[in-house]
């Protein structure tokens, strides 16, 4: 039985392992000239693991009576977190390296990062939940004050985790009202009680769980941590929290409100559509005056994060898949986006500056292109891939009854497209300014590419991922 359990869990058992062994190495070796090499040797490790759980044995298993799940949704939640951990480490090595705060920890944190979010995805019970989400969390405050001589790191860290904690008490708080009332922490006996007529605690609890949640995929209202970490933070940490702790949160949230309280769809589905609609409109608005790439980046996950959780907010199984779909494109999106961020330098130096990019076209033509075939991803322009993410989310609020919330969505959808736009606008038609220097960085200028072509491309058949999506959203539903 317990070789059973542990099998269960062993990529997470591997990759902590490989983390551990690691930092011993780093500790009886000059650690900081192998950090080159262990990114590259981090970013192989997770790509394998992501081949493995996509293509291991049967799904459908759990471990330690419940506490951990492997089933199809957790594995797809996995595979999204894996690889694009990996591609950020690489797209992460040649910037840090040249700027000197490449660390040999920075590549194992990340690793240990996503062991917490495996962890979160395959939760089934409130304990479990809890401790991948603070393994994850630990992690991620270190890498977000990863450059120490910087004030704004140092704050972005110390913010984070100020709020953090803040997150995680209303999450505790939540967790401890639910096991007050359900007598349990485990998903299938919470479920259980929260039948039928939920009492009034339990449904306290399910508020407050689903504000320390909302606080980790950066909805409105408890998004205010998300602009000034992102702008604080190394420009390859901004990728990264942007990227695969978004997939993380989002299939926990997916999970606690099926598997938990699945019985009380109704209470809940409330909440996740007011969290929709003002992420929707926040991250639309609160954009368009944004100055720092950066900044404006992080309002810009605020909003695609209120169109996920549209998705989720229709509580069938439609609408786990529109949103594991959605979620697919987002990063897609976004590591593209960040690669062409990662490259944008004056002098050698970095550039966050929005107002850098006015005729950047004329520089690196190919580099814009990508540019923009991603902002109108971004911004939902048929025929790209983008469109059809909105498209599916839409259509399971549509389906749903959420009318109202699906209209009010594509208002915010075409504010929210000025941005995007202003950004092509000043790569073609800008003033000429002594701009951004040319050529960048192989492997930057590769995922950059590969990432437009795949929102060209990918209309064909979107991969194949939403039929993965599907097996997933059912496996969770039923």
């Amino acid at each position: 039985m317990i070789a059973h359990d542990f099998s269960v869990l062993l990529p997470e058992i591997l990759l902590s392992l490989f983390a551990m062994g690691a930092l011993l190495v780093g500790v009886y070796t000059g650690k900081d000239r192998l950090a080159p090499m262990l990114v590259w040797v981090t970013s192989g490790v997770l790509v394998l693991l992501a081949f493995w759980v996509g293509v291991s044995g049967p799904a459908n298993q759990t471990a330690f009576g419940g506490l951990f799940i492997d089933d199809a949704f957790a594995r797809f939640a996995k595979v999204m977190i894996l690889i694009s951990a990996a591609v950020v480490l690489l797209m992460s090595q040649g910037y840090m390296e040249r700027r000197g705060i490449l660390r040999f920890e920075y590549p194992l944190l990340v690793a240990l990062a996503v062991v917490g979010m495996m962890v979160m995805v395959s939760s089934g019970n409130l304990m479990t939940l809890y401790m991948g989400l603070e393994l994850q969390s630990l992690a991620l405050y270190v890498v977000a004050s990863l450059r120490r001589d910087s004030i704004k790191s140092t704050e972005a860290g110390l913010k984070y985790f100020v709020l953090g904690a803040l997150s995680s008490g209303l999450l505790l708080y939540g967790a401890s009202l639910t096991y007050g009332f359900a007598g349990t922490t485990s998903f299938t006996g919470i479920i259980q009680a929260a039948q039928g007529e939920t009492p009034l605690g339990l449904l306290f609890g399910l508020v407050f769980i689903s504000s320390g949640l909302a606080f980790k995929v950066s909805a409105a209202p408890f998004h205010m941590w998300t602009p000034d970490v992102y702008e604080g933070a190394p420009t390859p940490v901004t990728a990264f929290f942007a990227t695969a702790p978004k997939v993380a949160a989002m299939g926990l949230f997916a999970r606690v409100v099926h598997d938990a309280f699945g019985g009380v769809t109704g209470d809940w589905q409330q909440i996740v559509a007011a969290l929709s609609l003002a992420s929707m409109f926040l991250g639309a608005v609160a954009a368009i005056g944004q100055n720092d790439i950066k900044r404006l980046m992080a309002y810009s996950s605020i909003n695609h994060m209120g169109f996920a959780l549209m998705g989720l907010a229709a509580g069938t199984a439609f609408g786990v898949e529109a949103m594991l779909v959605y979620m697919a494109i987002y990063v897609t999106m976004n590591i593209g986006t960040f690669a062409f961020i990662l490259s944008m330098e004056k002098n050698g130096q970095p550039v966050v500056s929005i107002a850098a990019l006015s005729n950047f076209s004329r520089v690196e033509p190919t580099k814009a292109l990508a540019m923009l075939v991603l902002m109108f991803s971004m911004a939902g322009v048929p025929p790209l891939v983008g469109f059809f993410g909105k498209y599916y989310v839409l259509t399971a609020a549509v389906d749903a009854g959420l009318g109202w919330l699906a209209v009010l969505g594509v208002i915010a959808s075409a504010i929210a497209a000025y941005y995007y736009l202003r950004i092509v606008y000043l790569m073609y038609f800008g003033e000429e300014t002594d701009g951004l220097d040319g050529g960048t960085h192989p492997v930057l200028w590769g995922v950059l590419v590969v990432s437009a072509l795949i929102m060209v491309v990918g209309v064909v058949n979107l991969f194949g991922v939403d039929g993965a999506a599907a097996v997933a959203a059912q496996t969770l539903v039923d």
